[in-house]
């Protein structure tokens, strides 16, 4: 009974220093490469996402969830992304948004290098994995408050997703990066 006791009270302290971070959307870009029929890369950014991150750094903790609004797929050509929002691929009416719930951070020493998670898109859920290329929190001068930002980086295939638009001649293979900022949510209001 008293180890149960001990145990729960470790598990309190350690949530009590996790901070929790608000995703800062005009900072924060998903983006991605795929093929286009084997002669180029097209790439692609959605420019609404919104979410938070838990982390606990000196535990070496954390958990997040980021929400995609796929509405705001964008090419750089209207066509496309009024193409790409349609039934065939990105389904935006019926699966408006596409969420990333990482569940497990991974720190050599004090970096994080990798995020485990699930990657929810047209209502089917996948495990990935986030490769952790740049990691840095900061105190901001001007918002008063630590400031956290990543560069990420993971593939997957769309096929697995259900996302089957022009297979085979359009390889399933899509390369994922984002980069985020994320404004830790206590502290005093920004100026």
């Amino acid at each position: 009974m008293k180890s149960t006791l001990i145990i729960a009270l470790l598990a309190i302290a350690g949530a009590a220093n996790a901070t929790t971070y608000n995703i800062d959307p005009s900072h924060t870009y998903p983006s991605f490469e795929a093929d286009h029929k084997g002669m180029s890369l097209w790439r692609g950014k959605f420019n609404k996402s919104s979410g938070t991150v838990t982390m606990d750094r000196a535990a070496k903790t954390g958990s997040m969830e980021i929400v995609i609004d796929t509405a705001s797929v964008d090419f750089g050509h209207d066509k496309m992304n009024s193409h790409a929002r349609a039934e065939d691929i990105f389904n935006v009416e019926k699966f408006p948004t596409a969420v990333y719930k990482g569940k497990s951070f991974r720190f050599e020493g004090d970096k994080l290098v990798a995020v485990d998670g699930e990657l929810t898109m047209l209502g089917v859920t996948k495990p990935l994995q986030l490769k952790v290329n740049r990691f840095k929190c900061a105190q901001d001068a001007r918002l008063k408050r630590e400031v956290c930002g990543a560069d990420a980086s993971a593939e997957f295939k769309r096929s697995d997703f259900g996302l089957n638009f022009g297979l085979p001649t359009f390889s399933p293979e899509v390369k994922l990066a984002i980069q985020v900022e994320a404004i830790a949510a206590d502290g005093p209001a920004a100026n």
